[in-house]
């Protein structure tokens, strides 16, 4: 039978807020690499996802056609498969459909951020796709995975504990830091585009000392993921192989800029990557 497979998706995580938090348990997946997301804002980037495209890694002296092909054909080890190319996800050219449809897998999403929510034309292909009742619940999610002895599952896990506000689930929402604007960004969809240039303003929350609280608070939920992700590799059958990514980045002040989206920057694009199989 082919592997479980579960992608998650650490919403806005900088590489280097991984970096910097030390993960002990998602090393044990293989080697971190410095990736780059095809997109800079949630929706788009999990679209990318969805078709197979994972970060790439922008090598030089190679055509682009040919690195598609071979970071593609990754998706044979992933599952547990053979002869899996780009073309097998033809006419629909999405992931969530071609294993459920074609290689009989079950296919379920959780998603934090309500731009992903069940109402989207990401649901396609999917058994289940929930919304969760926080954003920043991953624990949640794995309380919540069930797997079949008969069919393998796909799981999408969306992770908001790295999005603004940086909150972790016990956190009180009165202590999560609050820049006027973007508070609140959980509840309205029309708020849901994060970042900017920082004009000029004598509000406080554009000084090095705030983006420099928000960047510990990112570094400080990916070392508390790293525990959740530890109780996650202990629920999961051994036939399982886990994607642990971003789909994007953040800023935090860099250039005058804060958060993603309408943003051309590097921090924005890059993402760490890490994945490999429970045995």
């Amino acid at each position: 039978m082919p592997n479980n497979y579960i992608l998650v998706v650490f919403d806005s995580c900088r590489y280097d807020s991984f970096m910097r938090a030390r993960p002990k348990t998602m090393k044990k997946l293989g080697k971190v690499e410095r990736r780059w997301s095809y997109a800079s804002w949630t929706s788009p980037s999990h679209y990318n996802l969805l078709i197979g495209l994972m970060p790439h890694l922008s090598p030089k002296h190679v055509y682009a056609s040919e690195y598609y092909k071979k970071d593609f054909l990754q998706f044979n080890e992933r599952l547990g498969c053979r002869d899996i190319q780009f073309r097998s996800l033809v006419p629909r050219l999405y992931l969530p459909v071609f294993l459920n449809e074609t290689l009989g897998y079950r296919t379920h999403a959780m998603v934090s951020l309500p731009v992903l929510n069940p109402k989207t034309v990401l649901n396609q292909g999917f058994d289940s796709y929930k919304l969760m009742d926080q954003h920043n619940d991953m624990r949640a999610m794995v309380r919540q995975l069930k797997f079949s002895a008969d069919r393998p599952s796909f799981y999408l896990l969306n992770v908001g504990e790295t999005h603004y506000p940086y909150a972790l689930p016990d956190e009180p929402e009165d202590e999560w830091p609050r820049i006027s604007g973007v508070h609140g960004v959980f509840k309205h969809l029309d708020d849901l585009v994060v970042g900017g240039k920082l004009r000029k303003s004598k509000e406080k929350f554009f000084d090095d000392a705030k983006m420099e609280e928000l960047r510990k608070r990112q570094v400080r939920a990916v070392g508390y993921l790293d525990k959740v992700v530890e109780e996650l590799f202990d629920v999961v059958p051994k036939n399982t192989y886990i994607t642990i990514t971003a789909d994007h980045g953040e800023l935090f002040g860099e250039d005058g800029y804060f958060g993603h989206g309408p943003i051309h920057h590097e921090k924005v694009w890059e993402v760490p990557f890490v994945e490999g199989k429970i045995r």
